[in-house]
């Protein structure tokens, strides 16, 4: 029964996390510490979808949040990205989040690459590349892929293969 709880927390963390970073590329720091607080209590109730200790998820959050951190000052990621996979981290463990980055990085360029081509998007072009130090390409005035969304469903598919006992 607890481990259905720790489950349903973090299935229901990560599907507001893409539902909100797909509507309006914003996530609220609200929402970020709610997963946090969950994450530190499934792991302190023994009770979480992916059996970590309390020690394994604050190391997975401060790995996952100093991973992307660089990406962040370079001005190439959001911080809620950055966030984000500090609460993966805090979920999953350390040894999930390099193939959450893998994994949530293959769907956001797949992604990226749909756009371009559907929307006939140039990439490259006067004044497009490294412009103000804006988004590469836009659609509809955001930034078109939405990276968090990619990281949580990217966790969420590892979970349900590991519910059925084909997860890594």
């Amino acid at each position: 029964m607890s481990a259905f709880i720790g489950m349903a927390l973090f299935i229901a963390w990560a599907v507001v996390v893409a539902i909100c970073d797909c509507r309006a590329r914003r996530i609220s720091n609200s929402i970020m510490v709610a997963g946090l607080v969950a994450a530190f209590g499934c792991a302190l109730f023994e009770c979480g979808p992916f059996d970590i200790s309390v020690a394994q998820a604050v190391i997975g959050a401060v790995v996952g949040l100093l991973a992307l951190l660089p990406f962040f000052a370079l001005g190439v990621m959001g911080a809620a990205d950055v966030k984000v996979f500090a609460v993966l981290g805090a979920w999953c463990g350390i040894h999930a989040l390099l193939g959450l980055w893998m994994a949530a990085s293959v769907a956001a360029g797949l992604h990226a690459l749909w756009l371009l081509i559907t929307t006939r998007t140039r990439l490259i072009g006067p004044g497009r590349l490294g412009r103000d130090g804006g988004a590469t390409f836009e659609l509809a005035g955001k930034a078109s892929t939405p990276y968090a969304a990619c990281l949580t469903i990217a966790a969420m598919i590892w979970l349900a293969l590991r519910a059925t006992g084909r997860g890594l």
